[in-house]
């Protein structure tokens, strides 16, 4: 998995509650594209119109956010069915952090195996978040820093959000949960070895069986 150290990049908001992973990767392109195109259809019901032309209204077409790295997003976002290939969708437009006052639980869950960053903040604090990415018009960028747990807006503001140490330790150093289960490899087997010592009637019945 991909490391995410620091980003910097134009934030795109989209103040809309309740985007579920069916628009975010509709279920009817879940069985024609794979993790490596399913960019293509994010958004589809937002993104384009009825004839397939882009929708000018959505803020992803709009030429000052449409190399955001950052999604300032509405309550409840990535609700709904489970399917990772709402976050592979979101990755693979080059969004590698999502702000938002709550989240889908799986959703949420899902950013981390594929390196993007789920922030929850406060409603209020959310929304002071769009209104400068709105004033920004892309023109200046936002800054995030994982080890610091910081973002730093264009206008200097540094807000500080929660996140595990566990999960900082998985995207500082780019491990999935196997890559994290392996890292305490050495622990284990020293830890069977001295069990075999301690109670080899147990491993001597497990090899009977």
């Amino acid at each position: 998995m991909e490391k995410l150290q620091q980003l910097q990049g134009v934030a795109a908001p989209l103040p809309r509650a309740n985007i579920d992973t069916d628009i975010i990767t509709p279920m009817a392109r879940l069985n024609t594209a794979g993790k490596h195109n399913m960019h293509e259809f994010a958004f589809e019901p937002l993104r384009f119109l009825a004839d397939g032309s882009e929708n000018p209204d959505f803020v992803l077409n709009k030429q000052a956010y449409r190399n955001a790295k950052i999604l300032i997003a509405g309550r409840n976002f990535g609700c709904g069915s489970s399917r990772e290939t709402a976050v592979w969708g979101i990755r693979g437009l080059g969004i590698r952090c999502v702000i938002a006052e709550s989240f889908g639980d799986i959703f949420f869950n899902n950013c981390f195996q594929n390196s993007v960053l789920p922030i929850r903040l406060p409603a209020e604090t959310v929304a002071e978040l769009m209104t400068e990415a709105s004033g920004d018009q892309g023109n200046m960028q936002f800054q995030l820093d994982v080890a610091s747990r910081t973002l730093t807006t264009p206008s200097g503001r540094v807000i500080t959000f929660d996140l595990s140490p566990d999960r900082q330790i998985a995207l500082l150093e780019g491990l999935d949960e196997i890559a994290q289960t392996l890292k305490d490899d050495a622990d284990t087997t020293a830890f069977q070895d001295k069990d075999r010592t301690a109670r080899p009637w147990i491993h001597e019945l497990h090899q009977i069986e």
